[in-house]
């Protein structure tokens, strides 16, 4: 049964702000949630970036929502430190949470002052981190050289269980890719044959596991509203690899976004005033074979989106069958 999410987008909300929404999706009906890991916003006027293992902590402790991030090893995070973080929310609240692991945008990577690798060494140093992670979770002792670097590295406070390593993927090499080690996939919304072919490359290659898809909408009463919203906040994140990779900072992204209009925003969101078509295009979706279907409203104001959803949307959908069973163990996580 595919279950409904909410993501929590660091880079426009404060994050006292999104614990609120969290806690008031749980309230309206909402399964469960994901938030992004990243340093700064792709836009000024998104104007926020909270650190999201602080608020995953907080998130997990004050809701009873399943929570998964998408994060980078490699070059902003240590790997060993990724592993200790996960690890140790993990054994707080088992199987509740989920981290996938991807190669990383420039955005968030340069600040260490690193060169910024080809996406080729880039996935190469996510697949050594992914086997670093994956040894610290089992309580070895790890030393690495290559990409990355690890002396001697331990967990001493490891969960009964780990948490579910998931490759994001966008494209479908990305997704074929991640087949032999990920636990499960997870990518955002783009043409319902895009997303088939990407579902098919990873199956076909092996990959195991549940699908999830983020969501990029913009609700509101009526359809300038809503396209409003959608342009003000995301029409600097409408840009596919490699630019959406290699840009370096806000006022980069406001200055490639400038001369975005309107088709090119709504091929990236689902722009629309009536619930009907956004309870359409979430079954649709579900039809693909996505397992987990979190929305992101791309507004910075969440209350309202919430509660239309909550009272109309979710509703229409577990009508037709879409919805969450009572969790068990792991029923919180991508897989």
């Amino acid at each position: 049964m595919t279950l409904i999410g909410i993501h929590a987008s660091h880079e426009q909300i404060h994050p006292a702000e999104l614990l609120r929404a969290v806690r008031r999706a749980q309230d309206a009906g909402f399964d469960a949630g994901m938030c992004s890991d990243h340093i700064s916003p792709w836009s000024r006027r998104q104007g926020h970036s909270g650190f999201a293992w602080s608020w995953l902590g907080a998130a997990l402790a004050t809701t009873d929502l399943s929570y998964g991030t998408v994060s980078a090893p490699g070059q902003r995070y240590h790997p060993a430190v990724l592993a200790q973080a996960s690890a140790t929310l993990a054994a707080m609240y088992p199987g509740r949470l989920w981290v996938a692991l991807g190669s990383g945008e420039n955005a968030n990577e340069h600040i260490t002052g690193d060169r910024w690798p080809s996406k080729a060494e880039r996935d190469a140093r996510l697949r050594e981190c992914v086997d670093i992670i994956r040894a610290l979770h089992a309580g070895q002792e790890v030393s690495h050289r290559g990409h990355v670097v690890v002396d001697r590295a331990r967990l001493w406070s490891l969960p009964d269980e780990p948490p579910l390593l998931i490759g994001p993927a966008v494209t479908v090499g990305t997704a074929r890719a991640h087949a032999d080690w990920a636990d499960g996939l997870v990518t955002t919304n783009q043409s319902l044959d895009t997303l088939r072919e990407l579902v098919g490359a990873y199956r076909d290659a092996g990959g195991r596991g549940e699908l999830a898809v983020q969501v990029h909408l913009s609700w509101a009463p009526t359809e300038g509203e809503a396209y409003a919203l959608a342009h003000d906040q995301w029409r600097t994140n409408v840009f596919p690899p490699p630019v959406c990779w290699d840009l370096e900072t806000p006022d980069h992204f406001d200055v490639v976004g400038d001369g975005v209009g309107p088709d090119m925003v709504r091929d990236i969101v689902m722009v629309s005033a009536d619930l009907g078509r956004h309870a359409q295009h979430l079954a649709d979706l579900v039809d693909v074979g996505f397992d987990r279907v979190y929305l992101h409203h791309v507004g910075q104001r969440q209350d309202a989106f919430i509660d239309a959803f909550g009272e109309h949307v979710l509703p229409q959908l577990r009508s037709s069958g879409v919805g969450a069973p009572t969790p068990g163990p792991r029923t919180g996580a991508v897989r």
